[in-house]
């Protein structure tokens, strides 16, 4: 069974659970504290991984770390239809992978600005929040043009993908940095849409919606 070194309030780490949940993936979860007691940074967990980062997996063995890379493994290997990273779809998949390097971004941002302001992390916050509204910006004009096409997610696929679990809880959980949605209609509609898609989890500061009326 999978081991996932996890913190509750890590949006890194709540990207690892919602894609397993999604693809319902037995595991088992090893709490981490990341805050107050930083035990990621503890001699005992660098053993696991040296860069003292979270989350990190152990599946039978095989350690990985890195948010992104454990999106791309997990979906990999237990999704069997290849829609959640579509490897066989070279122009679909170079989409996926340009998103993810998106979702950089809004880590070094948005989910900047939430540890800054909920962790006490000596960031510059204004240039965070700033750097998160340009990238917001771009990302509700693309999913919006994402629409207009009947598409409903951040690639050119019919279903999720990685890319979006990747950006998601960035954005959802950016009112935390004081990053406001409001002028972002576009982005709503795509974090609610994610909200209801089945096996979806929630955590503090993100909960399910209700479903469309049928």
């Amino acid at each position: 069974m999978i081991k996932l070194y996890d913190y509750l309030l890590s949006a890194n780490c709540y990207k690892a659970r919602l894609l397993l949940s999604m693809l319902d993936v037995p595991h088992e979860l090893v709490p981490i504290e990341f805050y107050p007691r930083r035990e990621h940074e503890s001699a005992a967990f660098k053993k696991i991984n040296p860069l003292g980062h979270i989350p990190v997996i152990d599946d039978d063995g095989f350690i990985l770390r890195d948010a992104h890379a454990i999106l791309m493994y997990l979906a990999c290997k237990y999704d069997g239809g290849r829609d959640w990273y579509p490897t066989g779809d070279p122009r679909l998949l170079g989409e996926v992978a340009s998103w993810l390097q998106f979702a950089d971004g809004t880590a070094a941002t948005a989910s900047a600005a939430r540890l800054c302001i909920n962790f006490g992390y000596d960031f510059d916050l204004e240039a965070c929040q700033a750097g998160a509204h340009r990238l917001f910006r771009v990302l509700d004009e693309h999913v919006w043009f994402r629409e207009q096409e009947g598409l409903s997610w951040v690639a050119s696929a019919a279903a999720p993908t990685v890319a979006d679990m990747a950006l998601f809880p960035d954005v959802a959980l950016s009112e935390e940095g004081g990053i406001s949605r409001e002028d972002y209609p576009a982005l709503r509609r795509w974090t609610e849409r994610i909200q209801r898609l089945g096996g979806f989890i929630d955590m503090p500061g993100v909960l399910p919606v209700a479903p469309l009326p049928s």
